[in-house]
């Protein structure tokens, strides 16, 4: 669906200024058998709206197509993850000073982990996430979980339910989400008076300035900041009152939002509108050269790759996240560079990734093949992976980092 008006503001002074080509679903990994059908492309394009700002996809793919399916995406995979989300249930206990059994739910609560460590804190918990392969794993780990989209018919059975909510979640996910109206409404309509909505996203000053541009896929509709963020909460009776940066998936910023008057307003919500009008984040002309930025990239990361080959290297990808797919569709990279991936989770391995259709293998294929280079398609979670494939390492194989320019560890 070609989106024609502003998320937020519903404007339709928009302007495209990046144009990613078409991309496949980049959380759809292919079955060998799916190899010989059909695969469907969307275009991955990126607009501003003109009036307040905001920068969204300017095609929506239906969330059933993304979601309802055979979704693979697992929040638990890395040690880093994990404790960022225990750290965040933590952190948010804390600072809100909520008392034990306070009502807690996430929205796009994956197999659980965030709602594990508001567990740990000895919090009431339900995970809200409409993914049947994630909410079935959740629901067996004893994380009570709805697989549903979150709307405010939900949350309206949720609320004669279970009651009002003092905590709702949503890590990664609220920029997935096309109709923000409804899910601002469900919000309110499940939130103790109290209550607060808190979401964590990758943050788009970080996005820009990094040159992350791999982070732009189907299920991200929207790269947020916080100056088009506050009129449209304020259409809801809502403010942002704090804001909590963090530097997991290449800078995020965790944003919380209540009733307006309920909360003392945090001077990092204004400082952070001044960091983002000095960064040009609303410029066309800026935007313009990230678009230009983005395609000297690709020919810096293949001319690389191609030259490394033509040494008659071999090369492999480390990490099969939906990110990656956004890079090796963009640049064109296949099986003629990289033999395979390796992933961690069991249910990509033995897959292909969309489009390039490279197979995915275990992390163990580095240390049976010994590649010389392996390229980190996850470098959010570099370190991680360089500690865990030590052994690659001390076997003479070189890691890549693609972003922001590729680099030889």
């Amino acid at each position: 669906m070609l989106k024609t008006t502003c998320r937020l503001c519903k404007s339709k002074d928009l302007k495209t200024y990046l144009d990613l080509g078409f991309h496949p679903h980049s959380d759809h990994f292919l079955s060998k058998e799916e190899l010989n059908k059909e695969e469907v492309f969307y275009p991955l394009r990126v607009q501003i709206c003109l009036t307040c700002g905001f920068h969204q996809l300017d095609f929506v793919v239906p969330p059933k197509d993304l979601y309802q399916g055979e979704y693979m995406y697992e929040s638990s995979i890395t040690e880093t993850g994990k404790k960022h989300y225990f750290s965040m249930a933590n952190a948010v206990c804390e600072k809100l000073k909520l008392p034990k059994n306070s009502l807690v739910i996430d929205v796009g609560s994956n197999v659980g982990v965030l709602l594990e460590g508001f567990k740990e804190q000895g919090m009431k918990i339900l995970g809200v996430d409409p993914a049947p392969i994630p909410t079935k794993i959740a629901n067996e780990r004893g994380i009570e979980t709805i697989c549903d989209l979150f709307t405010t018919k939900l949350a309206k059975q949720i609320a004669k339910e279970k009651g009002k909510a003092s905590i709702i979640t949503g890590t990664n996910v609220f920029a997935h989400i096309d109709d923000l109206d409804d899910v601002m409404n469900a919000a309110k309509e499940l939130l103790d008076e109290q209550g607060v909505f808190i979401f964590e996203s990758p943050y788009l000053v970080e996005l820009i300035d990094n040159l992350e541009y791999d982070t732009i896929y189907h299920q991200h509709l929207s790269y947020l900041s916080i100056k088009p963020l506050i009129p449209f909460f304020k259409k809801f009776g809502l403010e942002i009152f704090d804001v909590f940066m963090s530097k997991i998936h290449g800078g995020s910023f965790r944003v919380f939002i209540g009733r307006i008057g309920k909360h003392q307003v945090q001077p990092i919500v204004s400082e952070l509108v001044k960091l983002e009008n000095e960064k040009e984040t609303y410029s066309i002309k800026r935007l313009e050269k990230f678009a230009k930025d983005i395609q000297n990239h690709r020919f810096e990361l293949m001319s690389m790759l191609i030259s490394l080959k033509k040494e008659g290297k071999k090369l492999a990808g480390i990490g099969a996240p939906a990110k990656g797919n956004t890079l090796l569709n963009y640049c064109g990279i296949n099986e003629n560079i990289f033999e395979y991936l390796t992933e961690k989770s069991k249910l990509k391995q033995g897959r292909f990734s969309p489009g390039m259709h490279i197979p995915i293998k275990s992390d163990d294929e580095l240390l049976n093949t010994n590649p010389d280079y392996g390229l980190i398609l996850s470098w959010n979670f570099a370190d991680e992976i360089m500690k865990n494939l030590e052994e690659f390492k001390k076997n003479g194989g070189k890691f890549i980092i693609p972003i922001p320019n590729p680099r030889i560890v």
